[in-house]
């Protein structure tokens, strides 16, 4: 979606927006730590991130490859910074296809900082010397596909001080083609206003959003200030120099200073969307927004399209309809199915459709090194142990487990005890959720879709289950004919009562639409997905050493136990599937497998 458009709809609802800026880091471990906390900050609910141009090789190939996974992984609208500086038309052209092959619609033309060997600005080569060329390439090049922001410079910029002069240009930059302003850093609210008036006294009338940046450190507070030759006003510094080597103590200032200048932003009717430079970290920008009471509540939550977070990569936007198995882990859902060519409404209306891509694929295996994940589950030697990191990560305690990638959600809350229960008595859960009979489309937990709809959702449970108890456990479900399940060994067959067919597990109900079905079970996926389910198993195993009673443990469970699916179709009930389970206890629990067994030495 375009970002003018985003602007436009914030309002008309006479609501405040927030987008947040990013830049390509340099380490691949950087990288990773990013995309988490990106997905993290995607509950602060921003209208859109922009990326910035790492100009050279391999980070202008990062920016790239984040717009591409920021689009399609975490469902972030994505504007992704492109510069003059070093680059010739043929780099800008692989840039702008790339963006558009990752379905990213906005891009932010700068002409750049000149490199650092170099003293003054010169446009490379056959390239553009101009950020309003690089606007006005693109508006030819790709018509109405990119929505196009520049720069804005309320105080100078480095190689010209003249404001004024500034303004005319900005203003030849919207006649190019462009649509919205981002502005660089500030911290004077009035000369701030002053230049805004001037803007819109010069004709350019596109809407201008203000860079604001957070206060994390009083050092790189003052250097950024230095560095861009801002004005900070004198009783900022009054406040700011007496704590000046307390961190924590500038942060809390900085964060009332920084929402008091947004409070006379937004106030002034000029403004109504604040664009962060986060610089990659996320505290100072989150306690200003709370400052602001700009964070979703559990009173005012996200209004989410879909219980899943869609991806916005260019042919997925009309995806409606997934797995519930990937639920917890959507960037593997992503790698596995980016090969696909569409995702109509009915995709799954027939169980031979393609098949999922291979485990290879980047995204599909364990997160973490060995190391960070024995630190986070520790070493279990007995079932006991194991179903205490299942019952630590149901309680909150965990943040993640191999099957899951994110924290438990609220949705849980309705049926913890009952999982609880199920984990200390062996059973290790991997996926599950409570029926919902007809519950308003707000609903703060279970609400998704547009307003004054109606979801439901059906009873569904996702575990291991040993050998030895799946025969009397298939023959309780046989005896319920609400339940359908399937159940499968790693390298065994499938034992299903189902037919094959897709089983709508989450639907809503929504005026002038459709019934839509954005949840299903279904036989073929659930045959992909076991092969991912054991793998992650297998990885989590060998993050411990061969000899070790851990890696035994753990691959016996792989190797041995059975990965079952249950859904009650009678959308009314839950509890039916954990009444399978009375009096039934998984064996040994508290029996640990000592180093000699793992070592191979004992029969």
């Amino acid at each position: 979606m375009h970002i003018r458009d985003k602007l436009a709809e914030q309002d008309a609802a006479q609501r405040p927006g927030i987008s947040f800026e990013f830049f390509p880091p340099k380490t691949a471990q950087g990288v990773q730590n990013l995309y988490d906390r990106m997905d993290r900050m995607h509950a602060l609910g921003p209208a859109f991130i922009d990326i910035t141009w790492g100009a050279g090789g391999r980070l202008s190939d990062l920016t790239c490859e984040m717009v591409n996974v920021a689009q399609s992984v975490y469902g972030l609208e994505t504007c992704m910074h492109l510069t003059c500086t070093d680059m010739p038309q043929e780099k800008i052209d692989a840039a702008l296809q790339a963006a558009y092959k990752a379905g990213c619609t906005n891009i932010l033309a700068l002409r750049g900082d000149p490199p650092r060997e170099k003293e003054a600005w010169e446009a490379t080569t056959g390239g553009f010397r101009y950020a309003k060329d690089l606007v006005k390439y693109i508006r030819e090049k790709y018509g109405n596909h990119f929505d196009i922001g520049v720069g804005g410079y309320p105080e100078g910029a480095d190689d010209n001080p003249d404001v004024d002069q500034l303004i005319d240009h900005l203003k030849e930059k919207v006649d190019a083609g462009s649509s919205f302003v981002i502005t660089q850093m500030f911290y004077d609210v009035d000369n701030f206003l002053a230049w805004v008036r001037k803007c819109r006294d010069r004709g350019i009338n596109v809407p201008i959003i203000p860079g604001i940046m957070p206060i994390q450190t009083y050092a790189s507070f003052i250097r950024r200030s230095n560095w861009t030759k801002v004005n900070v006003p004198p009783e900022w510094l009054e406040a700011l120099e007496p704590v000046k080597n307390d961190d924590a103590a500038v942060r809390e200032i900085g964060k009332t200073l920084i929402a008091d200048m947004c409070r006379r932003l937004l106030k002034s009717g000029l403004i109504n969307h604040l664009h962060f430079y986060t610089m990659n970290l996320a505290q100072a920008t989150n306690l200003v927004l709370q400052e602001l009471k700009l964070i979703p509540s559990e009173e005012t939550p996200l209004q989410r399209p879909l219980p899943w977070r869609p991806s916005l990569a260019l042919n997925r936007r009309t995806e409606d309809v997934r797995p519930v198995f990937w639920r917890n882990r959507q960037s593997s859902y992503i790698a596995r199915t980016q090969t696909w060519d569409e995702y109509p409404n009915g995709r799954w209306t027939d169980s031979r459709s393609p098949a999922f891509g291979e485990l290879d694929a980047y995204g599909i295996g364990l997160k973490g090194t060995n190391e960070l994940n024995v630190k986070l589950w520790g070493q279990p030697r007995s079932i006991h142990e194991l179903s205490d990191i299942f019952v630590r990560f149901i309680q909150g305690t965990l943040d993640r487990l191999p099957w899951s990638d994110a924290p438990i959600t609220a949705e849980a809350d309705a049926i913890k005890n009952d999982l609880i229960d199920l984990n200390r008595r062996g059973f290790l859960t991997i996926n599950s959720q409570p029926a919902v009979n007809g519950v308003k489309s707000s609903h703060p937990v279970y609400g998704w879709g547009p307003k004054n709809g109606f979801v439901y959702q059906k009873a569904y449970l996702e575990l291991l289950v040993p050998a030895d108890l799946v025969d009397e456990l298939i023959a309780r479900m046989d005896r319920n004919d609400d339940l359908t399940y399937h159940c499968i060994r790693r390298d065994g067959e499938l034992r299903t009562n189902t037919r094959d067919s897709p089983n709508a597990l989450t639907w809503g109900i929504f005026a002038g639409r459709e019934i839509i079905q954005p949840t299903i079970v279904e036989t073929v996926s659930f045959l992909a997905w076991k092969d991912e389910a054991f793998r992650l198993g297998e990885d989590w195993a060998k993050c411990h050493e061969p000899s070790t009673p851990t890696r035994k443990l753990i691959q016996g469970i792989m190797d041995d136990w059975y990965l079952v699916n249950i859904v009650n179709n009678d959308f009314h009930k839950t509890h039916d599937l954990f009444d399978l389970f009375k009096d039934l206890t998984v064996k040994d629990l508290d029996r640990a497998i000592p180093s000699e067994v793992a070592n191979g030495t004992e029969a």
